[in-house]
Parts: structure tokens; sequence; C-alpha cells
């Protein structure tokens, strides 16, 4: 019974889909530009049906187009699709900053400290 609730979940929610490594993959890959599943499958070391899975997903969550171009299909990137995710890591952005922040002084402090040092 709860195996067709986790697929859902995995096809209609982009976190879910991109919680798979092999999918992450797929995306840093068509960064680059269109790619047929053959390629795809190719430069991940999956067959070619596994591959599909994977881009089918992606494709439902609004990650992945896909266009015909004379006998094969081309998969690219719609990074739109990463909006959700790069407004809830946003959220975050304040707490990175202030880390920076605090090692920035640290470092301004060591310098400070070897120089009085020296003198």
């Amino acid at each position: 019974m709860m195996a067709p609730m986790a697929r859902a979940a995995t096809t209609s929610d982009v976190f879910n889909a991109i919680a798979e490594p092999q999918r992450r993959e797929i995306l840093l890959l068509l960064r680059a530009g269109e790619r047929p599943v053959t390629e795809l499958a190719q430069e991940l070391g999956m067959t070619q049906p596994g591959a599909s899975k994977h881009l089918r997903v992606l494709r439902e969550v609004g990650l992945v187009r896909d266009r015909k171009a004379g006998k094969q299909r081309l998969y690219g990137l719609d990074a739109r699709g990463l909006r959700p995710v790069h407004e809830w890591t946003g959220g975050f952005e304040r707490f990175w900053n202030e880390s920076f922040d605090r090692l920035d002084a640290y470092v301004q402090d060591i310098k400070q400290a070897r120089q009085e040092g020296r003198n």
C-alpha cells in the first residue's frame, strides 16, 4: 500500500525528485546543453530504460523538457523548476553570511595578532 504513495510524491515534488543522486547528476549534465537519453545513460553508466525513468520523473516536476529532433528525442534543463528549491534555501542565506562574517573577523584577528607579535 505504501509504495504508490512514495512514488506519487517523487513524481509530483521537485524536492523528492532531486533527492535522488542520479537525477541530480542528470541535471548537472544537462547544464551543458541538450542531450539524447542514450548519451545520458552512457555518461551515467546506467541502462537506457533506467535513464528514461529518471528523465520522466524530472520532466513531470518541470525540471526537464524534451523535444523531437529527427529520430531522437533531446532532453534539456528547465531550471525554472528549481525555483521552489532556490526560494527555500534562500531562507538560510543569512546563516551562511553570518558564518562567513565570523570567519572573516577571526582571520582579521589572527592577522592583527601576528603583526603585533612581530613588532
